[in-house]
């Protein structure tokens, strides 16, 4: 079983793409995995804090400047890019709407995982994730009302309570596991990577649960949502990643790399019952490009980081 993982590892920009298509393609094994998103999300964020390294965390945090001017341009910069680069182009409301809201979301769980894989400052991507997953109730109600007249009721207290469950649960297992396991990790390391990137894979079978039957009912809408999906997380990726270049290029490309990568969960819990069901579509299909962004952007980072 540990070599099988292991070599899911070194496989794992490939296998990201099972996840998204396989629950596209086989509906019944997307919904019996629908209702233990939350679970997943526990396990994959546990796994995450296993791997940190501590003193590359605890360096950054020391460094509390860059990480706070990461999330503040996530948060607070790109809802308002968005914004003004889709004003002129004529978007159908639903799909405007979806694509300024997403940019006011936080980073993905999966960031610090999809960071390791290609190359890039896990570290930084978990404080960035975890920084913007604490703010984004402050930031996004506000922001998305002025710009689109947008109601996202994020309720503090629920959030925090499942903030609690999904980044609290995970931290106490984790330093539970690392008490026990001691210096046993390391080996395991390889390992350990693996049955992040099957947690991933069946999150991306969950979250695809009704997709196939919209995407035959409005097939010309879907093929535009999915190239805006595509667009707008590669595009808040690039724009983010030249924004803080003067960090470095590997700070540069991790903090990029979160920018692109939003956590739409949070926002299918809380639209409200009389916004355009395009949105929540959107926010579906943005798990393409959050899926597969290791596995097309891995040779970029490559060379990015050779020069």
């Amino acid at each position: 079983m540990i070599r099988l993982l292991a070599r899911s590892a070194r496989h794992g920009t490939a296998l990201l793409g099972l996840g998204v298509f396989g629950g596209l393609l086989v509906p019944p094994l997307a919904h019996a995995l629908h209702g233990l998103i939350a679970p997943i999300v526990i396990c994959m964020m546990t796994v995450v804090l296993l791997r940190v390294d501590l003193p590359a965390l605890v360096l950054h945090l020391k460094r509390p400047l860059r990480w706070t001017m990461i999330a503040a341009f996530q948060l607070l910069i790109c809802p308002v890019l968005a914004w003004a680069a889709i004003r002129p182009l004529g978007l159908d409301p639903g799909l405007a709407a979806g694509i300024v809201i997403f940019a006011t979301g936080c980073a993905a769980t999966s960031g610090a995982a999809f960071a390791r894989m290609v190359g890039l400052d896990p570290e930084l991507t978990l404080i960035g994730t975890l920084a913007t997953t604490l703010l984004v109730p402050l930031t996004a109600p506000p922001i998305a009302y002025a710009l689109i007249g947008a109601d996202l009721a994020i309720g503090v207290g629920a959030f925090m309570a499942r903030l609690a469950l999904v980044v609290g649960l995970p931290l106490c297992l984790s330093m539970a596991i690392r008490r026990v396991a001691g210096g046993r990790l390391i080996p395991l390391g390889p390992a350990i990577d693996g049955l992040m990137v099957w947690l991933v894979v069946l999150y991306g079978f969950a979250v695809m649960d009704g997709l196939m039957p919209r995407l035959v009912a409005e097939p010309g809408w879907v093929a535009r949502a999915t190239l805006a999906a595509f667009i707008t997380d590669f595009g808040l990726n690039a724009i983010t990643a030249l924004a803080f270049a003067w960090m470095g290029r590997r700070a540069a490309a991790s903090a990029g790399l979160m920018s692109g990568n939003r956590n739409m969960a949070l926002y299918l819990a809380v639209l409200p019952a009389a916004s355009d069901p395009r949105i929540a579509l959107f926010f579906a299909l943005c798990q393409f490009p959050l899926f597969l962004s290791p596995f097309l952007l891995r040779g970029c980072y490559r060379r990015l980081l050779r020069v």
